[in-house]
């Protein structure tokens, strides 16, 4: 007989997850917030949590603990949304497992089991932070961290980090590939796989960094090409979105969800990194790259687009959003997936024609004060007339 705290605990999921997610009253124009996560720990399958059974378990207690559910992989299947989220245990080890919704912005669901690879990296200690790519050639490719120890130091905190690659095509039956190599970069994170071929070949891009933490000399977005994915090598990479001084970008930024196309071209909704006081901000931001050549930058709108608020910005790591998936329906709805302080995940959702307006039409950073404010006094100059003639 199952112990009656487990009907407790299901009820309260049950309530979890049926809440109907709504828009909450935070208004720019671009996109709405909802008042609710769409995935947090509590969301977690209660089977993969306890053991069920009285006899091994007497008091009911948490044998394998989640801390938190985040930076999820985005796509839409047959009118279904999935996310395939990052699940950190409380042992800090990171997996992957499906959550399906119909809405696209509740009701998220974990399929029966976490998704288990097959061992084909020994050292590998941790797995994270997976884009979904729908590509042409008819997969949809999964590229995720794949961390392990740096061995060539004594420092216990010190990683490496690399590229991992599977593919899948109902998101169950998934192939690991080798990872990814890029010759004139020791690491690499927050790789994303473009969804066409480019030039014949596989397109990828990049995060250059010197080491775990810190980009070094990578200085911004890279974009790179490979001729076989079963065997990823990429030789040279050039840069898209750059990191700049005194910007969101100053620190480190990074290719987020599956770049979007449009008419006018591609939409990249990236993250951008600044130090602070209170430590590194993570924030996301938009830019769009050229249709024919997607590592040529063509508008790069001022700012960020999503930053972290209110109780965002509290969790394991505080004053962070990040994003690594985005759905564009049949109906032009777009919703970006993001998580907060490494601990929960949200849905901000637009339309197509509001994204392509804000990238293409929010003016650029001028990057210095006095010209930002000159920006400024120009639109409240033209708004002061536009109210006088409409006498408002």
């Amino acid at each position: 007989m199952l112990h009656e705290r487990y009907y407790i605990e299901k009820e309260k999921q049950e309530r979890l997850i049926s809440r109907p997610n709504v828009k909450s009253d935070f208004y720019n124009g671009v996109f709405d917030r909802y008042e609710y996560p769409v995935l947090t720990r509590e969301h977690i399958p209660l089977t993969w949590r306890y053991d069920l059974n009285p006899e091994t378990n007497p008091f009911f207690m948490e044998r394998l603990g989640v801390n938190a559910v985040m930076n999820s992989g985005a796509i839409e299947l047959n009118g279904k949304y999935y996310l395939v989220a990052r699940i950190e245990g409380n042992d800090r080890k990171s997996f992957f497992g499906v959550a399906e919704s119909d809405s696209g912005v509740d009701g998220f669901r974990f399929w029966d089991y976490p998704i288990l690879f097959e061992d084909t990296c020994p050292e590998e200690t941790n797995v994270y932070d997976m884009r979904l790519t729908k590509h042409e050639d008819g997969y949809i490719y999964g590229v995720f961290c794949s961390e392990s120890k740096d061995k060539t130091v004594s420092d216990l905190s010190a990683a490496v980090a690399a590229a991992g690659i599977v593919r899948t095509k109902n998101l169950k039956d998934w192939e690991r590939l080798p990872n990814l190599t890029t010759l004139r970069s020791p690491q690499q994170r927050n790789v994303v796989l473009h969804p066409e071929f480019v030039d014949g070949r596989y397109a990828f891009y990049t995060r250059p960094m010197d080491d775990f933490i810190e980009t070094g000399s990578g200085s911004g977005i890279g974009f790179g090409l490979c001729e076989d994915i079963t065997n990823p090598v990429v030789d040279e990479e050039r840069m898209t979105s750059l990191r700049k001084y005194h910007t969101i970008t100053e620190a480190k930024n990074g290719a987020g969800a599956v770049p979007i196309k449009t008419d006018m071209g591609w939409i990249h909704i990236a993250h951008g990194v600044r130090n602070t006081a209170a430590g590194l901000r993570y924030v996301i931001y938009a830019f769009a790259t050229d249709l024919k050549e997607p590592w040529k930058v063509i508008a790069e709108p001022s700012g960020l687009l999503i930053g972290p608020r209110g109780g965002e910005r509290v969790g394991d790591v505080s004053n962070v959003v990040f994003t690594n998936g985005a759905i564009v329906n049949e109906q032009g709805e777009v919703f970006i997936y993001y998580a907060s302080s490494d601990t929960r995940m949200h849905v901000a959702v637009t339309t197509l024609e509001k994204l392509v307006d804000y990238v293409f039409h929010t003016p650029k950073d001028p990057e210095r004060s006095v010209e930002c404010v000159a920006l400024r006094c120009e639109l409240i100059q033209r708004n002061l007339k536009f109210l006088e003639r409409t006498d408002c």
